[in-house]
């Protein structure tokens, strides 16, 4: 069986995803910097009888840090076949009230820590041809909005990433790389970030469940999607505002009035 390895498995969709992916069958490894909810999926994967989980503390900002780890779970485990690059924060301030430390807080985890992985693990997928890398963006990747000029280009850049890393691989290999890619955009996810969720139309749409959303990346993953956006049409909807002029787009976004309150 396939061994997947998940970056911010201790704590909502990093969590769900493990568990999921545990009662499949599957190898898990999951990685957090908190080594207590980490320690706690672990266990509670194996309260389900599935003994093939494994949990590393690791600071997927810290590039030493991830190969040293990396590393050790190659000597401990085996080889990554399935990454997913779950792990990331958001602070929803004005772009003037962030501090340099949360600018950068931001940038290293929602995208550099990216780079640091799959420097790690890339290359054996490469070598074997067999991989499948899926990173979790957001709707914030596909939509700009107010308090976003920090997390918002974070998850734009996964796009980018992984477009270009996919097109990349089939370039070198002259189109004969089987390493797959898939790129996640969940809407806003009841997991603690934020707090402040306002929507306007809530039967257009909601908050989502962990679990849900987790439910959805698997099956994206199995089915091999390019791209998913969680609920689905907000990929469609992306698509569709790109021909729309920008005066149109700000009446669409007062009308429709979905925004996240500042934190204190």
């Amino acid at each position: 069986m396939y061994i997947l390895k998940i970056t911010g498995a201790g704590h909502g969709i990093g969590k769900e995803l493990a568990i999921g992916y545990a009662s499949l069958g599957a190898t898990v490894v999951c990685w957090d910097i908190n080594e207590n909810t980490n320690n706690e999926t672990m266990e509670t994967i194996k309260t389900m009888g599935r003994d093939s989980v494994y949990a590393y503390k690791c600071n997927v900002a810290d590039r030493e840090e991830v190969l040293r780890v990396a590393k050790k779970v190659k000597e401990e485990v085996g080889d990554v076949t399935i990454l997913i690059n779950n792990a990331g924060i958001v602070f929803v301030k004005s772009f003037l009230n962030q501090s340099p430390d949360e600018i950068i807080r931001v940038i290293d985890v929602n995208v550099i820590a990216h780079y640091w992985t799959l420097k790690a693990f890339l290359p054996n997928m490469i070598k074997k041809n067999h991989g499948h890398i899926v990173a979790i963006s957001s709707v914030a990747g596909l939509f700009i909005g107010c308090y976003g000029t920090v997390y918002s280009p974070s998850k734009f850049a996964i796009k980018a990433m992984m477009n270009s890393l996919s097109e990349e691989l089939r370039v070198l290999s002259n189109g004969k790389s089987l390493i797959k890619f898939t790129t996640i955009y969940p809407f806003f996810v009841c997991t603690g970030f934020v707090k402040t969720l306002k929507i306007r139309f809530p039967l257009m749409t909601r908050e989502l469940l962990p679990q849900e959303v987790a439910s959805s990346i698997i099956d994206a993953q199995r089915r091999d999607y390019e791209n998913k956006s969680i609920a689905s049409y907000w990929l469609s909807i992306s698509k569709v505002i790109k021909f729309l002029p920008n005066a149109a787009l700000e009446c669409i976004q007062d009308f429709v009035d979905i925004h996240v309150d500042p934190e204190n």
